[in-house]
């Protein structure tokens, strides 16, 4: 029989550095997609839909995605990660951002953002989680997000894309003011 143990009074070993996740290795993607499935499953709890591509996304797709991979690992294994893409324009696309369940509230997803900040630096970072998932949403406002659309992507189910500027141009300073 297990036993649910109580985290909070559990000592915690410091995380790992975040390092980069190479997807060709298949313990790494394994556990790559072992945790997305587990945090996913939390967010489609939250914004009530289960219809998430990740969620139900194969190995192999997975593997194929085209994505730029960031890992951080905790006393157990892999605790979150993050993927990007370039865009054409220099644009950073945020495409994942996973934390597993059992890592909660330990500041995963942040080490993995600045890391990415870090190691990609760029005036315009885009992003998007469901509407309904406010932890997320306020972690990305934290962070200098600004929602600029929402997009229905089943019946009364949306995503809130944001975007965060770094640059002082004039454009970007009259378009915010609004």
């Amino acid at each position: 029989m297990t036993s649910h143990r109580d985290v909070s009074a559990t000592p915690r070993r410091p995380l790992g550095e975040p390092h980069r996740l190479d997807l060709a290795d298949s313990v790494t993607l394994r556990q790559l997609w072992e945790l997305q499935r587990a945090a996913y499953a939390v967010e489609a709890e939250l914004i009530g839909f289960d219809g998430i591509p990740p969620l139900h996304e194969t190995l192999q797709e997975l593997r194929g995605c085209a994505e730029s991979f960031l890992g951080v690992s905790d006393e157990i294994g892999l605790a979150g990660a993050v993927s990007w893409t370039r865009l054409h324009d220099g644009t950073l696309d945020i495409c994942r951002l996973v934390v597993h369940p059992r890592a909660h509230r330990r500041g995963i997803a942040t080490v993995l953002l600045d890391s990415l900040d870090v190691m990609e630096p760029t005036d315009v970072t885009l992003v998007s989680t469901g509407t309904a998932n406010q932890p997320a949403l306020a972690l990305y406002r934290s962070r200098g997000f600004t929602p600029t659309s929402e997009r229905e992507i089943a019946p009364g189910i949306t995503v809130t894309l944001l975007e965060r500027r770094t640059d002082d141009s004039p454009d970007h300073l009259s378009r915010h003011k609004s």
